[in-house]
């Protein structure tokens, strides 16, 4: 089964004593200070672009349910104007009660420009830039700069960063974050037991014999292999030796590349780790997989490790915890 988004992230058990141990899936919901109507202004560099605000935003909006989530566990729930694509992903059960106030505008998809809008933020987080598409009748990073808010896109979906994003991108995320609403002792916290549990993942795998792991994603009867960005980096932290890497031209403009069953089952992969939506698309994957490469090393060990979509987004807790997941299920022995 696909873990819940974040329900596996975990505390590591090698944190210093007197560290922060993060409540229910493994991170704390801290008070944070009010605004105080007399900061400095703070900018930070965000895809290429200044982020400024004067003050501590009032009226945040995330724009997917894992940002919701990380300005929760931050202590921001009283500074949420909206919740965006609340319906594509539920948040973590110890933090959803925080937004059971929160409006939420979009439900599945990304809001209209009017719908979001109509909240009047001061300050939208975002996984990607796809959220502010135009032509897709978004709001635009600069309709919304226009009236008045800051736009921050988690740095991993950035255009820029998207074929090189990696797990700790995050942290950038969580400082950056974290400065902008003077809670950069709760951010730092967060990143402290991210960073412990790559750490002790890191230790578990150090010695192990590395097993030939292909990421590819199924849509009906299309297959694609993923080779690069964020994707790539989290096989690499759980010990796996990747088929498909950002070296391989098939990747050298986009991530994912479509490829034919021949091509995958001549990589004679080991192990086959897929991204699914929700439990009805984790089935129809598996039945694909089982039944068209019966005799790759992968199905006949029976290693086909699913893992939510919402964890591979960039800038997310889950980018964290399925590296623990998918390591724990390549190397059980080393846990």
């Amino acid at each position: 089964m696909i873990p819940t988004a974040h329900a596996r992230f975990r505390s590591a058990a090698t944190l210093a004593a007197g560290a922060l141990l993060l409540a229910g899936c493994g991170s704390s919901v801290t008070a944070a200070p009010g605004p105080s109507g007399s900061a400095e202004p703070v900018a930070v560099e965000n895809c290429g672009r200044q982020v400024v605000v004067d003050d501590a935003p009032t009226a945040a909006v995330g724009m997917h349910p894992a940002q919701t989530e990380l300005l929760l566990r931050l202590g921001l729930a009283d500074r949420l104007a909206g919740q965006a694509q609340a319906t594509a992903q539920e948040l973590p059960d110890d933090v959803a009660p925080l937004a059971d106030d929160v409006p939420v505008i979009g439900e599945a998809m990304p809001p209209s420009r009017e719908d979001l809008l109509a909240v009047e933020p001061d300050f939208v987080y975002s996984p990607t830039t796809y959220e502010f598409t135009a032509e897709q009748g978004f709001a635009s990073i600069e309709q919304l700069e226009q009236a008045g808010a800051a736009v921050y896109v988690a740095t991993g979906g950035c255009a820029d960063r998207r074929m090189s994003g990696e797990v700790t991108d995050l942290f950038t995320d969580l400082e950056n974050v974290g400065e902008i609403f003077g809670v950069q002792d709760e951010a730092a916290d967060l990143v402290d037991v991210s960073q412990a549990e790559l750490d002790e993942v890191a230790a578990a795998v150090a010695d192990v014999d590395k097993l030939r792991v292909a990421q590819v994603y199924v849509e009906g009867s299309t297959l694609q292999a993923i080779g690069a960005g964020v994707e790539h980096d989290i096989l690499r932290r759980a010990g796996a030796d990747n088929v498909y890497g950002p070296d391989d031209p098939a990747f050298a403009e986009f991530f994912a590349a479509t490829i034919t069953p021949e091509a995958l089952a001549a990589q004679e992969p080991e192990a086959l780790v897929f991204s699914a939506y929700d439990e009805q698309h984790e089935a129809a994957t598996r039945e694909y997989l089982t039944t068209t490469f019966p005799d790759m090393p992968a199905v006949r060990e029976d290693r086909l490790i699913a893992v939510s979509s919402a964890d591979v987004f960039p800038g997310t807790l889950g980018n964290v915890s399925i590296v623990r997941d998918i390591a724990e299920q390549l190397y059980p022995d080393a846990f």
